[in-house]
């Protein structure tokens, strides 16, 4: 699943990416063959989808007999920013400036309140474990009409969330206060990226001051971030994929924080090892004789991580992948543990989980359950090493699918961002771009 929000001239102005139906017979023929080869079940069981649709039904009755047992936050400025192609809105954020503090609350659909431990849907989503995003393919974890519904943080309707509301420090941007809680919202708008782009341009728009001081806020955590030594792979994001990340990021380490310091729990934690110094070292030599690709001396001896931002910061556009290939040959694979010592050292956090995609994620998904019920599965092991094994399986199936695509004349970022169109004429197929 891309992030990147169509720019003029490019997804939304050049349409879908056309094929012929024998092209689109191969590409099926093509996902067929690995799901059955890595075991990633394209099709829900029909009690899964039975019990899914029973879930969404009486919506609003369920919401209405809730709202008693939760935080009100149906006031509170609140929306969600996502791609313009997003089907889904499962995060949104809202935003105050404190007398030495921002607080910012980072909404999540409350999925754990429609699939519990005793549901089909439960047992389907730890067997998949994550969801499969294919260029123009997607094989849900959950089924969809949860992410089009219930979980949906649609504007102008009142939803089930989990709420993680943070103090932060003025100054040191640490928290000052961390509260994670049930919630019913109510979503005043739902942006796009560019929409979100053209309300820091002009913040007399609606929304428009809460996004300059989402980002003011985003901003700062994510240079801190980078002068603490965080890897930062995609340097040139816009302000609104800055808001969003930073902001997610927060969630997810202040929710992890709390299950370790405070309640001293097991979880599905995220940790990250390092390289060792001989492939840093080959992956910074590397980087150095790239063309155009200059390491500054100061980093050199520094964080090997701080090294990577500087030259993927002063770099050609046109070796940014090349710099980060170089990266990722040398990165160990980050799993899902049961505790969190070893820390993310990609991110540079001494502990960190996820907590913000319960609908893709089981790892999310399993903590909210924690965090909630504070009940800690007896298989947590178990789950922590399937989840980890499934998440490597389908980004196996994922760069495999993107190379025969690349086999087939396709550009697996196009049909990525754009879609894909089948036409019947061949003349008209003209799908290299």
């Amino acid at each position: 699943m891309s992030d990147d929000e169509p720019k003029p001239g490019s997804a939304e102005d050049q349409g879908p990416v056309t094929i012929t139906a024998e092209l689109a017979d191969r590409l099926a023929e093509k996902r067929t063959e690995l799901f059955e080869e890595f075991e990633i079940p394209d099709e829900f069981p029909n009690e899964v989808l039975r019990e899914a649709e029973t879930r969404t039904e009486d919506v609003y009755d369920e919401i209405d007999a809730e709202i008693d047992e939760r935080e009100d936050l149906r006031d509170l400025t609140t929306w969600t920013t996502d791609p313009i192609d997003a089907q889904d809105f499962d995060d949104a954020i809202s935003i105050e400036r404190e007398e030495g503090a921002y607080r910012l609350w980072v909404h999540i659909a409350d999925v754990t309140h429609y699939v519990t431990p005793d549901t089909a849907m439960w047992e389907e989503a730890v067997k998949r474990s994550n969801t499969v995003y294919l260029p123009d393919y997607t094989i849900h974890m959950l089924p969809p009409v949860l992410a089009e519904t219930v979980c949906s943080l649609v504007p102008n309707e009142d939803r089930l969330a989990h709420t993680v509301e943070m103090e932060i420090d003025d100054e040191t941007l640490s928290f000052e206060d961390i509260d994670i809680y049930k919630s019913v919202i109510n979503s005043d708008e739902r942006l796009t990226y560019k929409q979100c782009e053209e309300r820091l341009e002009d913040p007399s728009l609606p929304l428009g001051e809460e996004n300059r001081l989402a980002f003011e806020l985003a901003d700062r955590m994510h240079e801190q971030r980078k002068e603490d030594g965080s890897l930062v792979l995609n340097p040139r994001r816009d302000r609104a994929h800055t808001i969003i990340e930073e902001s997610m990021l927060k969630a997810n380490k202040a929710v992890t924080h709390t299950l370790m310091w405070d309640r001293g729990v097991e979880a599905m934690y995220r940790v990250h090892p390092q390289p060792t110094p001989d492939q840093w070292s080959k992956a910074l030599q590397e980087i150095q004789d790239l063309d155009g690709v200059s390491i500054p001396g100061s980093a050199w001896g520094d964080d090997p991580r701080k090294a990577v931002n500087a030259a993927l910061e002063e770099s050609p556009g046109r070796q940014l992948n090349k710099i980060q290939r170089a990266v990722l040959k040398v990165m160990p694979r980050a799993k899902y543990m049961n505790d969190p010592f070893g820390g993310h050292h990609a991110l540079n956090f001494d502990i960190y989980g996820h907590f913000t995609s319960p609908i893709r994620r089981l790892s999310d998904t399993i903590n909210h359950w924690i965090v909630h019920e504070n009940d800690v599965p007896e298989n947590l092991v178990e789950l922590c090493d399937h989840a980890s094994d499934r998440q490597k399986d389908g980004e196996t199936v994922e760069r495999i699918y993107k190379q025969f695509l690349q086999e087939q004349g396709l550009d697996p970022h196009a049909v990525n961002n754009r879609g894909i169109e089948v036409v019947d004429d061949t003349e008209e197929a003209k799908h290299t771009v």
